[in-house]
């Protein structure tokens, strides 16, 4: 009785400890599941309204266009008030970023120090709207977990260039979206703060609201997306800097 009283407790404790390691991911490992979830869509357009908030509680609401073609293409559109429609930031593969300025009447391809720069006065910058793949960028440092919640530390890979030294990431290990990120510039100061709030439609993930905080300007801009389409088949022909300057 002892004897089969001894291997239960060793059988128990050794399912224990395989669940433990089959739910032990590696900070690369999770990594490629952000993104497996992020870029699942082939291709995907929706409709943003930005609401931008000053240090003074001052308010003003844009509208935009984004489409995206996996993790590689993103093209930005500002479609109202009128004095905005037309602005546009296109990001490609390989680091090429281009804004458009109607008023300028062509665009500009936004060098890679100045990806820090806030994109048309949101508190997004250009490096927050590029298109990136975290496995592809970033190495990791799990700092803790927490049942479900993982808080996951990334640094840009050799070759990257970020005006992050690193980011804090708050993910869920349900479904492996993340929940808050917090930013540091390269003397350690947290310069942004975002929240995204994730929803479901069919089979795929998209952020409805996200919420980023500018902590040195003191302001806020809210990016919150409506008709939201998944696999339309968009053409590459979208993605290129003679579509972003044809407004």
């Amino acid at each position: 009785m002892k004897m089969r009283f001894v291997l239960f407790l060793y059988v128990l404790a050794s399912t224990i400890w395989s669940g433990d390691k089959a739910l032990a991911l590696t900070p690369e490992e999770i990594l490629r599941r952000m993104d497996e979830v992020m870029f699942q869509p082939g291709d995907q357009t929706s409709n943003a309204r930005m609401v931008m908030v000053d240090r003074n509680g001052n308010e003003r609401v844009r509208e935009a266009t984004i489409w995206q073609k996996g993790g590689e293409k993103r093209l930005f559109r500002f479609t109202s008030p009128a004095s905005e429609a037309g602005i546009a930031f296109l990001s490609l593969p390989n680091d090429l970023m281009y804004l458009y300025l109607p008023a300028f009447g062509r665009e500009r391809r936004i060098a890679a120090h100045l990806k820090n720069q806030n994109f048309a006065g949101t508190d997004f910058t250009y490096e927050d709207l590029e298109v990136r793949k975290y496995a592809e960028s970033f190495s990791g440092n799990i700092l803790r977990q927490d049942g479900n919640i993982i808080v996951l530390e990334i640094r840009p890979l050799p070759g990257i260039t970020s005006e992050y030294s690193r980011t804090v990431v708050t993910l869920n290990r349900t479904n492996f979206l993340p929940e808050k990120t917090e930013s540091y510039d390269r003397g350690g100061n947290l310069v942004k703060s975002a929240t995204h709030t994730w929803a479901r439609q069919g089979a795929f993930w998209y952020p409805q609201e996200i919420h980023m905080r500018d902590v040195r300007r003191g302001s806020s801009t809210r990016m919150i997306m409506r008709n939201v389409r998944f696999n339309t088949n968009l053409s590459d022909q979208i993605f290129t800097v003679r579509n972003l300057t044809s407004f």
